[in-house]
């Protein structure tokens, strides 16, 4: 297996934030096998979406909807609605499995891998590509 981890600055704003490059620099020249990409944060996800025609938007709007940012979460530090960014791994999970065939991602046309982050607190995220071959 070979993997690493790579870091990202999301700020102090909801973001997705596309990894689709990054993953595909990683499985380049890997031959066959699975790319699990994983996050070792509470508070983000990893989602496989289309991006840049508003899917993007969308799906923060749909959390921001699921899970508002006020006081009703019983998890409180940092910034309001903080709680609900520990929920948000219920519904966007940490990882994400992708086939890799002959050293490149296997997804759809319009299908990317992207953070989803709601933690407004911490600006720095690691995202570890583990590429089983």
């Amino acid at each position: 297996m070979r993997s690493e981890t790579r870091s990202y600055r999301t700020g102090g704003r909801e973001v997705v934030l596309d990894l689709t490059s990054d993953a595909a620099d990683v499985v380049a020249g890997g031959g066959d096998g699975i790319l699990q990409v994983f996050v070792p944060h509470a508070t983000c996800g990893i989602a496989i979406i289309e991006t840049g025609a508003g899917s993007d938007d969308d799906l923060l709007a749909a959390l921001g909807d699921l899970l508002p940012a006020d006081d009703r979460w019983r998890h409180r530090h940092g910034s309001p609605g903080h709680g609900r960014s520990h929920v948000m791994p219920a519904i966007v999970p940490p990882h994400a499995t992708v086939p890799v065939l002959g050293g490149r991602l296997a997804l759809g046309t319009w299908q990317s891998i992207c953070l989803v982050d709601l933690n407004v607190d911490n600006a720095v995220r690691e995202v570890r590509f583990s590429l089983l071959g």
